[in-house]
């Protein structure tokens, strides 16, 4: 396990304030002026992930130099490629000198209209889809990933699948992944309200959206989308995955117990050890894994690590860091010194 080098101020030390600030208006309009400041062509591109699945994203390539590495970004639940840590995390690589890929998941971002099955985290086959068509697109550039909460979940899957897959992914970064669903499940059903009641929002009017797109296909009342979470997550394992029951559903993604053993591909995981919605206990386990480099910081909430009144976050530059040199980039530029505060 490597020690933490994130030390915010006192007055952010807080995990709810760490984790609400990092989803704040303020720092979303800070990522979006971050990103235009960065001279890079950013183009909205939809990729063929098998199967007759179209997902979406945006491809992002520096102006100043042809790129030397690319780097696949997943958001976390409810996220997009416009959430603000992921366009902080693109400024970063590209000032490095990647070429960066923000993937949209199924039902995510501006993407619901593209297929018509629903999202759910057992979709795993497209996403390792995506990434083959990115290498299939951009084969002399070294590939690597990183992904936040269930996109660093997806991160660390995709870095279990891959070679099997004839992905050519070199390392993944995965900040605050979601390890166990289950426990997941528990930890934020006894934790702050708020928490729950934002996912449930967020997801509510997603399957909204996707019943007003395909009727035909998605024909759930309005009593549906009044269920709680549990209740809803296993109306949905019933009626849209071929799980029998939500155990099986969440066991069917959980990256727990062992199963992160034999990792074939390289990993950084960063947590935070005061994590109100993701188990930091586990994290303990899987740090004696031979392809897992764990760092466990003291303070960052779920996916914060806010360093200052900049809003600026440790764990964008960590991401940036862990990617270049992994595609054999020069570190310090990929992580510039932190603003000041």
């Amino acid at each position: 396990m490597l020690p933490s080098t994130f030390d915010p101020p006192a007055w952010l030390r807080n995990p709810h304030m760490q984790s609400v600030l990092a989803a704040s208006p303020l720092r979303e309009a800070r990522a979006r002026r971050r990103l235009q400041q960065v001279r890079a062509r950013h183009d909205a591109l939809v990729l063929d992930a098998g199967d007759g699945v179209r997902l979406q994203g945006v491809a992002s390539l520096p102006d100043a130099a042809a790129p030397r590495a690319l780097a696949l970004l997943l958001h976390g639940w409810e996220g997009s490629a416009e959430s603000s840590y992921m366009q902080l995390t693109a400024a970063r690589l590209l000032q490095a000198g990647f070429a960066v890929f923000r993937l949209d998941f199924r039902d995510h971002g501006d993407s619901h209209h593209l297929n018509e099955g629903l999202f759910h985290s057992n979709r795993l086959d497209e996403v390792v889809g995506a990434a083959r068509a990115l290498a299939d697109r951009w084969p002399a550039l070294p590939l690597v990933a990183a992904g936040y909460s269930l996109g660093g979940n997806f991160a660390l899957r995709l870095a279990l699948h891959a070679p099997a897959a004839g992905v050519p992914l070199r390392r993944v970064a995965a900040v605050c992944p979601l390890l166990d669903p289950a426990r997941t499940m528990d930890a934020m059903e006894a934790g702050p309200a708020f928490y729950m009641r934002h996912f449930e929002y967020k997801w509510r009017r997603s399957l909204a959206r996707k019943r007003a797109l395909f009727p035909q296909a998605h024909t759930f009342g309005d009593e549906v989308l009044r269920l709680r979470m549990r209740a809803l997550t296993a109306w949905m394992v019933a009626h849209n995955t071929g799980f029998p029951h939500l155990d099986a559903y969440f066991d069917g993604y959980s990256v727990a117990s062992d199963r992160l053993q034999a990792l074939p591909v390289p990993a950084d995981v960063l947590m935070a050890e005061d994590d109100p919605v993701i188990p930091a206990d586990e994290f303990r386990r899987i740090a004696g894994y031979p392809n897992i480099a764990l760092e466990l910081a003291p303070h960052g909430g779920h996916c914060g690590f806010i360093e200052g009144v900049t809003l600026d976050g440790y764990a964008e530059r960590w991401v940036a860091a862990k990617l270049a040199a992994a595609a054999g980039i020069d570190a310090l530029q990929a992580a510039p010194a932190r603003s000041p505060s």
